[in-house]
């Protein structure tokens, strides 16, 4: 069996749409996984319009778990335009975490509320579960076993390891790096085939020798990322949720600076497919 991984979106903070960003992708976050037939979506940022504009091409029924790592608006703004909530014959399921003064349906209700949005999500006719996860939640979707971990965000942010007949993927955005590698990041991304990490700034943006210091904005850089997957015995460090600012050749000078720290190192790009089967035979 093998595990299947797609990205439809990579941006943070903002889609960023444009003729300097056009090889990378505007879009936000969104990732899919896929397994056996099973589908796992990372975020729901604006590429999950896409993903759910393909979903609609297959056959009926169409089922998806939904895992979000956090409710802020560049990981959820694009559910309202996800075309399968549309239509009857959907099953989705979405985990994360809920706050103290949010659950993930009023959440994900507000957005799609009068006047910013014209259908309210309670009236869509997909079939729709929620899910809350803590710290060291486990779940069973399909053939995958899913692990979260609280990582470190402003407002809280949830990991993902995903496991699956002896793959894994481990999923880190809006997270931000310590002095030292964080002993949780480790662990959940502990031999992973791939590391999916927020790289958002450039050692020198986040110390603030570029413009203002970045410190304690809940985001990392390929330095740390680098770090984390060497101490982690990571094959595949995936460079994720690029600042909106970050043109493509930017992206791509820092790919080739973080594969001189890392050589197992890509940029997420919107469209790169990895298979893990092929990044375990490289190995």
């Amino acid at each position: 069996m093998s595990m299947r991984i797609r990205f439809w979106g990579v941006r943070g903070s903002i889609a960023s749409p444009g003729l300097d960003t056009v090889e990378v992708g505007g879009n936000t976050s969104c990732v899919e996984v896929v397994a056996e037939g099973t589908r796992v979506i990372l975020d729901a940022g604006t590429g999950l319009r896409a993903l759910g504009n393909m979903m609609m091409r297959e056959s009926a029924p169409r089922r998806a778990a939904l895992l979000l790592s956090h409710l802020h608006w560049d990981h959820i703004q694009g559910l309202p335009f996800f075309a399968p909530l549309y239509a009857p014959t959907t099953e989705l399921t979405v985990y994360g975490q809920e706050t103290s003064t949010a659950t993930l349906q009023g959440a994900l209700s507000q957005q799609m509320t009068s006047p910013v949005f014209p259908v309210e999500l309670r009236d869509v006719p997909a079939a729709i579960s929620m899910c809350p996860l803590r710290d060291g939640s486990r779940v069973q979707v399909g053939p995958m076993e899913i692990r979260a971990r609280k990582l470190n965000h402003p407002g809280g942010v949830l990991g993902y390891r995903i496991q699956c007949a002896g793959h894994v993927v481990a999923y880190a955005t809006d997270t931000e790096h310590y002095d030292c590698v964080d002993p949780v990041l480790r662990d959940l991304a502990s031999d992973a085939d791939v590391l999916i990490y927020d790289a958002q700034y450039t050692p020198e943006e986040y110390r603030g020798e570029v413009g203002p210091a970045r410190v304690g904005w809940g985001h990392s850089t390929f330095e740390a990322g680098a770090r984390l997957a060497e101490a982690a015995g990571v094959r595949r460090l995936v460079l994720f949720h690029h600042d909106p600012t970050r043109d493509d050749r930017a992206v791509a000078s820092l790919e080739q600076r973080a594969h001189a720290r890392f050589a197992g190192t890509t940029a997420a790009r919107e469209s790169l497919v990895l298979e893990l089967s092929d990044i375990a035979r490289a190995a």
